[in-house]
């Protein structure tokens, strides 16, 4: 039994042959029904995202193996994140010129033998190295599976699709920490890594079973001056971002990397609009709806990875809990998430992106409000609730606002769209992280200084017994007024954190839709409906082009579409 194949073309706006598109492109699957290869899609996904938080746990236990430096073993995460900026932005190209299909199966078993070598790393720099290696693929897949997703997926399904891939890209990182907690605690924590081998293979065999075919673009020419520019300017942006707390944000070289990628990314910007055939075209962002939801998205980005760093440390740090428990804490956000998110998917699908959207962040902005109250006697249950609240509104208000952006796109920009959502939320999430992280340690240093103040120099302090060393009364008030003013500070983030929230609640009253999506996207045309393939000699159904195009200019006869099927 073959595989359905998609081989519509459409020309791209200057004129080239683009991505696929029509009738034949967003219905291939539907005909066996696109449930499975959707979940089939959302659990490589899932397997790839997941990684992102899963490691962090951890890092502590990995730099205790390897006797490594705290600055050092961050390169297990900074490695990884920075290699993600670089290849998103050619992984639409890389769709366009082999084919969505086996750019993700390519991408799975990439996955799985990097994750494999992670596992096997014998000191840091080895496991910094295939970090990097499992990177590549890592940021391949989250961007295909978009592609793929707004291909086969009916446009009065959408909505519902969207919820089931928020599952990888919210619930993932989400239940990542307890996972993660649970096997450095109780196993071994290079099973983070090899959990990833047969999952990987076993998504690869699934997806070239059910997945259908993508027509590939022949002759589609490489960029090159504008990958080397984004993904220079991305690389140099978040280095300084992950490194500035510790080269400090004033420092020569922060502020080089800055100017650099300030520079290079206005370059690129020159570069997509001259260039004939662009990486990643930013005429895209004409779509004012795409471009509002882009702003939502690193709002939420930031409140989101803001609370899965600082509610950790905050158990860990100030209430001693251990990476397990810590995890279990954000199990039941995580849980109500993932319920929701498929729920809000289908309110989109009636009522559009404004109104859930709106709700949710709105509850967002309540919950994350609630948690700037938490103090060291907070309850662990107290934490939990708080957390749901946060997480209710979270699952609410996600896949609207990332479908409502999507929803506008016309099939030919597709893969350019899926790739600058990627990035937004990779830039926004690193961006947001550290700017959180330097208020935080302001907030912490004038917190600290204000307290020494205000403490009389003839302060009474604990006594801990005949058995204690001398000092001991004063260190234990040091320690319980630095933990104290660390708490007071997050506290502080998520109080900024909320304003965000509240902010975008009203952002998305004012800028998203009512009502549900429009039948087609702007510039989309449905084709003629074809005349029957003709069968080969051997009984074999020929799959035709068909002629229909998003604009009048006609196809460039050096850019034809390719027999060949991803």
């Amino acid at each position: 039994m073959s595989r359905p194949a998609v081989a519509s073309s459409a020309a791209s706006p200057n004129g080239a042959a683009a991505r696929p598109v029509g009738a034949g492109a967003r219905n291939a699957a539907v005909s066996g029904g696109w449930g499975l290869p959707l979940a089939v899609l959302v659990a490589g996904m899932f397997m790839s995202v997941l990684d992102i938080s899963i490691v962090n746990v951890a890092i502590p236990t990995i730099q205790n193996d390897f006797g490594a430096t705290t600055d050092d073993v961050q390169w297990v995460v900074t490695g990884y994140t920075l290699a993600l900026g670089v290849v998103v932005p050619v992984t639409a190209w890389l769709g366009d010129r082999f084919g969505l299909s086996r750019v993700y199966n390519l991408a799975l078993l990439a996955f799985a033998a990097g994750s494999a070598l992670c596992g096997l790393a014998w000191d840091l720099n080895s496991l910094v190295i295939f970090r990097i290696v499992q990177a590549i693929p890592g940021g391949i897949l989250p961007v295909i599976t978009l592609s793929i997703l707004y291909r086969i997926v009916p446009r009065e399904k959408l909505g519902a699709a969207m919820g089931l891939y928020g599952l990888g890209i919210v619930f993932a990182p989400a239940v990542g920490p307890t996972l993660g907690g649970y096997l450095v605690e109780y196993v071994d924590w290079r099973l983070i890594f090899y959990i990833n081998v047969p999952v990987g293979i076993l998504g690869a065999v699934a997806a070239a079973l059910v997945l259908p075919r993508f027509s590939t673009v022949a002759g589609r020419r490489f960029d090159v001056l504008g990958f080397v520019t984004i993904a220079s300017g991305l690389f140099a942006v978040l280095l300084a971002l992950s490194e500035g707390e510790s080269w400090g944000w004033t420092s020569y070289r922060v502020l080089m990397l800055i100017t650099y990628s300030a520079l290079s990314l206005a370059l690129f910007v020159v570069i997509e609009l001259q260039v004939a055939d662009p990486l990643l075209d930013i005429r895209i962002f004409r779509h004012r709806a795409f471009t509002y939801t882009l702003l939502l998205i690193a709002v939420l980005m930031v409140v989101m990875f803001g609370v899965l760093f600082y509610i950790p440390l905050f158990l860990q740090q100030a209430q001693g809990l251990g990476a397990f428990d810590a995890g279990l804490t954000l199990l039941p956000q995580a849980l109500v998430m993932g319920f929701l998110m498929p729920i809000a998917g289908r309110i989109y699908d009636r009522i559009g992106p404004r109104w859930p959207a709106a709700i949710g962040l709105a509850i967002v902005a309540i919950g994350t409000y609630q948690l700037h109250t938490l103090t060291l006697d907070s309850s662990r249950g107290h934490v939990m609730w708080l957390l749901v609240i946060q997480g209710a509104g979270l699952g609410m208000a996600m896949m609207p606002i990332f479908t409502g952006g999507i929803a506008v796109i016309p099939m030919t920009e597709v893969n350019a769209a899926s790739a600058f959502n990627n990035v937004v939320q990779r830039v926004s999430g690193a961006l947001g992280l550290a700017v959180l992280t330097a208020i935080l340690t302001t907030q912490q240093a004038q917190q600290m200084a204000g307290r020494a103040a205000l403490m009389p120099a003839n302060m009474p302090t604990p006594d801990l017994g005949p058995t204690a060393p001398p000092g001991a009364g004063v260190y234990a008030t040091y320690t319980l007024t630095k933990l104290q003013v660390f708490v007071g500070a997050i506290d502080d983030l998520f109080l900024i954190a909320s304003g965000l929230s509240a902010l975008a609640a009203v952002g998305a009253l004012v800028l998203l839709r009512s009502g549900p999506a429009p039948a087609t996207p702007a510039g989309f045309t449905t084709p003629q409906p074809a005349p029957a393939p003709p069968a080969s000699p051997n009984g074999e159904v020929r799959h035709l082009v068909p002629s229909a195009s998003v604009n009048s200019t006609p196809p460039d006869p050096s850019r034809k579409v390719s027999s060949r099927q991803a």
